[in-house]
């Protein structure tokens, strides 16, 4: 048995586990992906401080590290459930059992869909939900991103950089996104601006070839040509698992404070599985620290 299971193994998952680590408890990772989570997709960490650039597999390398040094296990593996018992937990996974004295959930977001025609027709042939992971297949082609919040922004920069265009498509006049995104954006030629749109559907043959889209200001459908669609609409908690350990929001975010306890002793949440005004690095290490010294608190 170990002291701590941790599930998930990105930034608030490993962060729990150096904690955890160095305050002497023996720890388990699991996770059915591997490490780093969705920071892995990023061409680059700029805002993590003390870090000035960095690219997110780096960055998560860096952390796996650090903490297997410490004598942190990991198993990859899909967990399947919880089993609360009165002095410990037991992880469910597909291959086999797995107990502990406290639970950090960690598991993270998943990317939204805009769930449109075409979509997932095209899902791997054209259609992305990841610009470093599929954007080098477009170099020199005319793409779009989907969006306007600090991921489309940071996307479009990317890709702007080897496809010979990218057209932004935003539902709205303004941008969620940092203003330096959106400013660094509008300098760049190659980058045009298609807002008070949404899709209606993506359209080719055997790959994409353009996307339709409806402008909700002028009522005109139009179509835009287009070899690669990256889609940047936020994401969604993996928390289905887990949900009745802990209260949960409308959106299925758990609901809980910076120390991450939820209404079931020993049971803790951490990262971008739990309702907070800001997800980030900075906020899902954070929140692995506070959820780890709550664990360690409670023996």
């Amino acid at each position: 048995m170990k002291d701590l299971i941790v599930i998930g193994a990105g930034c608030a998952g490993l962060t729990a586990a150096l904690y955890a680590a160095r305050a002497g408890k023996s720890v388990l990772i699991l996770d059915a992906e591997g490490i780093g989570g969705q920071i892995t997709a990023a061409p680059a960490v700029e805002n993590y401080p003390g870090v000035p650039v960095m690219s997110g597999m780096e960055f998560a390398d860096r952390l796996y590290e650090q903490v297997t040094k410490l004598g942190v296990e990991m198993e990859l593996t899909t967990v399947q459930r919880i089993e609360d018992g009165k002095d410990h937990k037991t992880v469910i996974t597909e291959d086999g059992n797995f107990e502990a004295k406290a639970i950090i959930i960690a598991t993270g977001a998943k990317h939204r869909h805009l769930d449109v025609p075409g979509e997932e027709k095209f899902s791997g042939h054209g259609v992305s939900y990841c610009a470093m992971c599929d954007g080098a297949f477009f170099k020199g082609r005319p793409v779009a991103v989907i969006g306007g919040g600090n991921t489309a922004l940071t996307d479009a920069l990317y890709l702007a950089a080897t496809c010979s265009s990218v057209v932004i498509i935003h539902r709205r006049e303004e941008f969620r996104a940092d203003a330096d995104l959106v400013a660094r954006a509008k300098k760049l030629p190659n980058i045009q601006w298609v807002l008070n749109s949404v899709v209606e559907e993506f359209l080719g043959t055997a790959n994409l070839s353009s996307i339709r889209i409806y402008n909700k200001v002028t009522e005109k459908r139009d179509e835009i040509p287009a070899d690669a669609a990256f889609i940047a609409i936020g994401q969604e908690p993996s928390n289905a698992a887990f949900a009745s350990l802990a209260v949960t929001d409308a959106e299925g975010y758990f609901v809980a404070g910076e120390d991450g306890t939820t209404k079931t002793s020993g049971i803790y949440v951490a990262g971008d599985c739990r309702a907070k005004a800001l997800h980030q690095l900075t906020t899902a290490a954070a929140d692995g620290a506070n959820a780890a010294m709550s664990a360690w608190k409670r023996g």
